[in-house]
């Protein structure tokens, strides 16, 4: 489920904010992830983390887009159809918070991993209700503001106003809780008089004093507890069950019973009247706490047992109500049983279930379809795995399609190309560039072992300059045959793009003094650069590159291919970009340049 609430805050951002934005605030949160999935786990943190990214980005606080999160989860859901669950749970808000616990603990049943945090209300009233939520996750009060408020707008047509009014953190073994107590302001005049009618219309008609016997037989398996939380009666067929040592009367009711759910909270009496609109479960041990060896029992056949294991637990679920008349709870529960084995292994038997309802054929259908069942949770669990696999291995694909894309053009032009359907939109001319071409001379092959070595100090060398390149600030663009090409000044634009190209240009020389591939064999490099506006972008469908065009890439070619071997010519427009304090600049005189005729052309040279 958290998988879910990412995914509405990436649906949203990238509607409201553009493609742009959701990605300088993936930059900003230092998220890896590129897509989110329902069901995959992710970090706690991530969520808040995405928070301050966008208040980073868009300069607003992190609460804000928090409440923004919170207000984006429930529209998306409804896009998913879960808005029936919602309209489902009662005629009123009020209703809707009081069953908020029931529809987590179904949910648990289609997202396993989900961890859910636990609501409950205390004052209520015609101006609205207190509501205490706790959770494991820290940071998430103004999140779910922004739900409740447009819960209550979009299905209940209210008008929501939240205050905190109270906010704690607790520990409960190595596990630490946030407890926030809201005041929720809205018009719940409706729904007080609903409660008023229908308490006064159960009351026609019943005697005052009501048999509590008659409860007892009517829900065998009933718990009454009083304000100190002791057991002081309960149903006729439970007490036939119980197969432990001694009378749980009059004991405290966590001697013998483990609270199952709601999670994480105390088992006090507070509690218990607050959550009577929540399902409870509690497990109980029968008795365990003084069962021994020496301690024999007689079940069913008659055979002795002198063990813990043989006595299964009984698993009770159902709801808590407060009955004023002999001011108790009364826990109106049944026995929690999947097919006729579990009912054997809890020492139970059909007629001990409850007469009305459809305990028993409930218990049949599933002794007739478990089979089944547990084929299809294998399945589920089966495919849940390969799911988790696959999600793991499409975030590996799509990071090797990254750095796949990356290696083709620059990053901030494939994040570009990507929010857009034309390459031509990455199309852009720059006022000033340097570009800088390096070729391998004094290689030549005339036999196919010749041309394999060729091929091989190619590779050697281009592999070391490619080494250069996180160095400076520069791009390198291709190789075509022997000829390196790299640019400065796109497509992040920089005003000492001469000098990046520059100093990359000695870097060049130096690496390839150090390369030595055999005593007949001298790699030696010729050097051009040549500075001016130009044009860059990418081209092609198939295998898109990022380019450039202009005179500028013609000179800076000519300029290598006039140079002469182990030395760097520059043209006019590049010294001028230079200062001589820093480079030793030699005067070439004029050098006939193909289409150019004439030109003045320098040395560069290091101090």
């Amino acid at each position: 489920m958290y998988g879910m609430l990412l995914e509405s805050v990436a649906h949203f951002i990238q509607i409201e904010y553009g493609e742009d934005v959701w990605t300088a605030i993936k930059k900003a949160a230092n998220c890896e992830y590129q897509v989110f999935n329902t069901h995959q786990v992710y970090p706690d943190n991530l969520m808040s983390n995405l928070a301050v990214g966008a208040a980073t980005v868009l300069g607003a606080s992190q609460d804000s887009f928090m409440h923004f999160f919170g207000r984006c989860f429930v529209r998306f859901f409804c896009h998913l159809g879960y808005d029936v669950t919602v309209k489902a749970t009662g005629r009123y808000f009020t209703d809707f918070l009081e069953s908020v616990d029931n529809i987590h603990s179904q949910f648990c049943f289609t997202y396993p991993k989900m961890q859910s945090p636990s609501m409950y209300l205390t004052d209520i009233d015609a101006n609205g209700c207190v509501l205490i939520y706790r959770s494991c996750r820290d940071g998430f009060t103004q999140y779910l503001m922004g739900q409740l408020i447009q819960v209550a707008k979009d299905f209940y047509n209210l008008s929501l106003k939240v205050k905190v009014l109270d906010k704690v953190s607790s520990s409960s073994g190595s596990r630490s809780h946030v407890i926030v107590t809201f005041r929720l302001n809205f018009d719940n005049r409706e729904y007080m008089l609903y409660k008023s009618r229908k308490d006064s219309f159960h009351r026609i008609g019943i005697p005052e004093k009501f048999p509590i016997d008659i409860i007892l037989d009517l829900f065998p398996f009933c718990l009454i507890i009083d304000k100190n939380m002791t057991i002081i009666s309960s149903g006729k067929k439970f007490f036939e069950v119980w197969k432990g040592n001694g009378n749980f009367y009059n004991k405290p009711i966590t001697d013998y019973f483990k609270l199952r759910r709601p999670k994480g909270i105390s088992f006090t009496w507070k509690n218990t009247l607050n959550l009577q609109s929540v399902m409870f479960e509690m497990e109980c041990n029968r008795g365990i706490t003084n069962y021994n060896a020496a301690a024999v029992s007689t079940i069913k056949d008659g055979s002795n047992i002198s063990s813990k294991e043989e006595i299964k637990n009984i698993l009770l679920k159902g709801q808590m109500k407060y009955v004023k008349d002999i001011d108790a709870i009364i826990y109106i529960c049944s026995p929690i049983i999947n097919d006729l084995d579990d009912l054997t292994d809890q020492a139970l038997y059909l007629n001990d279930l409850n007469p009305h309802g459809l305990s028993k054929e409930l218990v049949l259908a599933g002794w007739q379809h478990n089979s089944k069942l547990e084929v299809m949770f294998d399945k589920a669990e089966q495919r849940s795995d390969e799911l988790d696999k696959n999600y793991k291995l499409l975030e590996a694909w799509k990071k090797r399609g990254d750095e796949l894309l990356y290696s083709m053009m620059p990053k901030t032009v494939a994040d570009k190309l990507r929010a857009t359907e034309s390459s031509l939109s990455t199309c852009e001319a720059f006022d000033a560039v340097s570009i800088l071409f390096c070729e391998l001379v004094g290689l030549t092959s005339k036999t196919v072992k010749e041309t394999m070595l060729v091929v091989s100090i190619m590779n050697t060398v281009f592999s070391q300059f490619d080494s250069l390149m996180d160095k400076f600030p520069v791009y390198k663009v291709e190789t075509v045959g022997q000829v390196y090409m790299v640019a400065s000044g796109a497509p992040e634009k920089t005003q000492i793009h001469a000098q990046n190209l520059a100093d990359l240009a000695f870097d060049m020389l130096k690496t390839i003094s150090k390369i030595k591939i055999n005593e007949s064999t001298e790699v030696k490099v010729k050097i051009g650069i040549h500075s001016g506006p130009a044009v860059a972008g990418v081209v092609g469908i198939k295998v898109p590159r990022y380019c450039f065009f202009g005179d500028t890439i013609n000179t800076a070619s000519r300029m290598q291919s006039t140079s002469e071997p182990g030395k760097i010519q520059i043209s006019k427009n590049t010294k001028e970009l230079l200062s001589e304090e820093k480079y030793q600049i030699k005067s070439r005189g004029l050098v006939e340049v193909k289409g150019k005729g004439n030109m003045q052309t320098y040395w560069l040279l290091e101090k």
